[in-house]
This record gives C-alpha cells, sequence and structure tokens, in this order.
C-alpha cells in the first residue's frame, strides 16, 4: 500500500472522520486484520482564523515537504477551506495533493450532474480554488447563497460547527439554503464544508447530497491501494 500523507486539525472534528473513512474504506478491500499506512500531520487552526494568506500557504508547504520527506507518496488535505494553498504548495513539492474538487467532479459525472449548489465557509464559497477548477476542469457550474446569507453561511461554520457545536438552528439553516439554490437550478448541494456532513444526512433532505469528505476519503483510498 501506499503511505499517505494526511494534513489535519481545521478542524480536528473532521479529521477524526477522514482517518475513521480511511480505515474503513481501505479495510473493505484488504480485510479489517490489516489497516492502511498514515501519516497525520494535525496542524493548530489558529492558523486559519488569523487569515494571513502568505503564512497560510507558507505553513501548509512546509507540512507539505516534511510529509514528502517522511515518505509519503501523496497528500490529502483534510478539509475544504486550506485548498486554497493548493495551486502554491503543488509546483513545488514532488508528490501529488489529492484536490477536493477532483473527487466532487468525480460523483457529479456519475449522476450527470451539470450545475451544483455550493455550502461553506465564505472563502470556499467566493473563491476559485474549488468552484473555478469544477468550471475549468470539469465544467461543472457552481451556485452560491445570496449576498444576504453568505455571512450567517459562513459564520455557522466558523463559529459552531468546527467548535464541535451542532444545532436543530444550525441545521434548519442549511436545509433552508439547499431549497433555495435548487429553485435557482442547482441539481445536487456540495457539502463543501467537511462539518457540514456531521450536521445534515441524506434521510434530512431529498435534495441529492455531495458529501466532499466521503467523496474525498474514497479518491485517497483508491491511491493507497494503487499499484
Amino acid at each position: 500500500m501506499n503511505l499517505l500523507g494526511m494534513i489535519g486539525g481545521t478542524s480536528w472534528h473532521s479529521t477524526i472522520e477522514y482517518y475513521r473513512l480511511l480505515n474503513e474504506l481501505v479495510g473493505e478491500e484488504i480485510g479489517t486484520q490489516q489497516n492502511p499506512p498514515l501519516l497525520l500531520y494535525s496542524l493548530n487552526v489558529k492558523l486559519m482564523r488569523k487569515n494571513d494568506a502568505e503564512k497560510i500557504k507558507n505553513s501548509y508547504l512546509e507540512i507539505a515537504q516534511k510529509l514528502e520527506n517522511a515518505g509519503a507518496k501523496a497528500i490529502i488535505i483534510c478539509a475544504n477551506t486550506p485548498h486554497l494553498v493548493f495551486d502554491y504548495v503543488q509546483p513545488k513539492i514532488n508528490i501529488p495533493v489529492l484536490h477536493i474538487a477532483d473527487a466532487i467532479a468525480k460523483k457529479a459525472k456519475q449522476k450527470d450532474f451539470k450545475k451544483l449548489g455550493l455550502l461553506g465557509t465564505k472563502p470556499t464559497m467566493r473563491g476559485s480554488f474549488l468552484s473555478g477548477r469544477l468550471r475549468d476542469k470539469h465544467q461543472i457550474e457552481t451556485l452560491i447563497p445570496t449576498d444576504e446569507y453568505i455571512d450567517e453561511t459562513h459564520r455557522i461554520i466558523s463559529e459552531e460547527l468546527t467548535q464541535g457545536k451542532f444545532t436543530n438552528a444550525a441545521k434548519d439553516f442549511y436545509l433552508e439554503q439547499m431549497q433555495l439554490l435548487k429553485e435557482r437550478g442547482a441539481e445536487a448541494i456540495i457539502l463543501g464544508c467537511t462539518e457540514l456532513p456531521m450536521l445534515i444526512k441524506e434521510k434530512d433532505t431529498e435534495i441529492p447530497l455531495l458529501d466532499t469528505t466521503k467523496l474525498h476519503a474514497e479518491m485517497a483510498a483508491e491511491f493507497i491501494l494503487k499499484d
């Protein structure tokens, strides 16, 4: 099996989900008497909260280089928002960073989805590192909440979900946003924050959901098992 480097910590709650899923998915192929080789670097989430773009990029590069030097054959960033460093980090290391947008696109293409609603942090929704890659590499359009809802969509994630607080009020808010996105033409909803699938399950809505944590972990498990 290939050694996978994991960059987690943003938040540790979702990093646990990645670790669990990777072990379960690989275990389905090789049996539960074995487990995959994983190398985890859990950084301090305070780094992301400071919004210092240069420091964030350089910190992720330093961590990626450490994982590469330690023998990792690929890297997975265990959250959506930190993928904003992808274009900076990937050219400077010699192993692939498995991009979460490619995992989303793979499932969307299987379902023939062409237009997706996107919920996540403000940088994820308004930045191009996810929606731009979906558009330019995979020809998939994304829709985000209207301006009046953007701040609250972000606030709940940053102040509640990433700190392990999951409430019915938060669930109701996101379910309402999903319905609004569907009315604007979204065929499915990207749960573009790795804490969102911990709050909202498929049984909560009839709208198809794309669980980025699970899809990303499936991509990583395939890499671990690849000859």
